[in-house]
């Protein structure tokens, strides 16, 4: 018992918390993100060859022929993520101009140069693969507003709709539209409104904003017949279930074929010209036929998990500008997450939203790994701060506490 005590004493005079010896998963929140996005993009993985290789050996005469490609972008991916990690996020805030010119560029090329699939154009050929420009607009949308709503916030002033940046937003919102793409075009605007209003918008303003949106998805909606269709078959998919509620009601069937543990990997019968886009937009459906219930909630723990330790990186952030930017990487990837497991699920009409690391895409997984590469250094820089205030004496911000508060360097 005296041992015990002096250990406790001797914790409290060297200033270390309490329950420093509790053990952990992980160090810290860097490590735990790591972590997560390494068992989902192994999962992905697993489930990318399993809803593919029919397909695969159909069309290219190979049952590895998507596998192979997936692991060549999740090897890309890494390397984004690791110069995404490597450099300093105060760098992306100074070449965001070049980036933003250079995705806008894109944006308009591929609209003429790319080419048609299923009558959208959404990708620009480069040799022997392809590049989806509106993903990379997703990213760069964040990091816009971003710098933008950090100005304001640290100057305490109030926050303004009509700005250059979400003017630059808009440009990009309407060129992915027209391919069209509304999917990937209301992440590319919705993520950047979402951020402004979590920060801090007037009232007035908000209703402002949310009359805009109302009206302009009115108006996109009417303009493409097949999403009126959509629409209306969005909650009862039965209604039409040969034609339009086809996918979905498929979709509703692998979900629950699969039950508590699923039919196995590999044995899934969706994947078999059942289920359109099985190893895309899709994938869930066929994850939960194959491992039931249980991997489901998996999965659902894993993203949960993602969107705690993304805030508490948030809450740690040395600057307003980290941790605004870290927000806003939280929302697009939990957010898609969430969307796709919605429409999946029957629950929202079917977008094209793919499920981040466990759909197939090449272009949304390289960016959606850099993404994580800067939440990442955003986390880093700020644990080391942390650190940096504990050796001079003053006492860092509680982990659950999440606020933006005015820089004051």
């Amino acid at each position: 018992m005296p041992e015990k005590v002096v250990s406790k004493s001797t914790s409290k005079s060297n200033n270390q918390p309490a329950n420093i010896e509790r053990k952990k998963f992980w160090n810290n929140d860097m490590e735990a993100l790591i972590g997560i996005m390494v068992v989902l993009l192994i999962l992905g993985t697993i489930n990318v060859f399993s809803s593919s290789f029919i397909i695969a050996e159909a069309e290219f005469d190979t049952p590895y022929f998507f596998l192979k490609r997936h692991i060549i972008n999740v090897v890309i991916g890494f390397i984004a993520f690791g110069c995404c990690f490597a450099f300093d996020y105060h760098v992306w805030r100074r070449y965001i101009p070049i980036v933003l010119l250079i995705t806008i560029i894109c944006l308009v090329l591929v609209l003429f140069i790319g080419p048609s699939v299923n009558g959208a154009r959404r990708w620009l050929p480069l040799g022997v693969t392809q590049f989806q420009p509106a993903e990379m607009a997703k990213l760069v949308a964040i990091l816009l507003i971003s710098a933008y709503l950090a100005v304001k916030v640290q100057a305490q002033r109030k926050i303004d709709i009509a700005t250059p940046q979400m003017g630059f937003i808009f440009i990009m919102f309407f060129l992915t539209e027209q391919e069209p793409d509304m999917g990937t075009a209301c992440i590319i605007l919705g993520v950047p409104i979402f951020m402004m209003i979590v920060v801090g918008l007037e009232m007035w303003k908000l209703r402002m904003m949310i009359g805009a949106v109302i009206a302009g998805a009115i108006i996109m909606i009417l303009r493409q017949p097949y999403r009126i269709d959509r629409l209306k078959v969005a909650f009862d998919p039965w209604s039409d279930a040969q034609n339009i509620g086809y996918q979905t009601v498929q979709s509703l069937s692998a979900i629950g074929s699969g039950e508590l543990t699923g039919m196995g990997l590999g044995v899934g019968v969706s994947k078999y010209d059942y289920l359109p886009e099985a190893h895309t937009d899709f994938a869930f459906a066929i994850f939960c036929q194959e491992n039931g219930f249980l991997g489901a909630i998996f999965v659902f723990l894993l993203f949960a998990a993602l969107a705690v330790y993304s805030a508490r990186v948030a809450n740690k952030a040395k600057d307003t500008y980290g941790q605004i930017l870290s927000m806003g990487i939280m929302i697009l990837v939990v957010g898609q997450a969430i969307a796709n497991l919605l429409m999946v699920g029957g629950m929202f009409p079917v977008v094209g939203v793919p499920l981040p690391f466990i759909s197939y895409g090449g272009t949304s997984l390289i960016i959606t790994m850099a993404a994580m590469g800067i939440l990442v250094n955003i986390g880093r820089q700020g644990e080391k701060e942390i650190q940096k205030k504990i050796l001079a004496g003053e006492q860092p911000p509680p982990p659950s506490e999440f606020s933006l508060e005015p820089s004051r360097k």
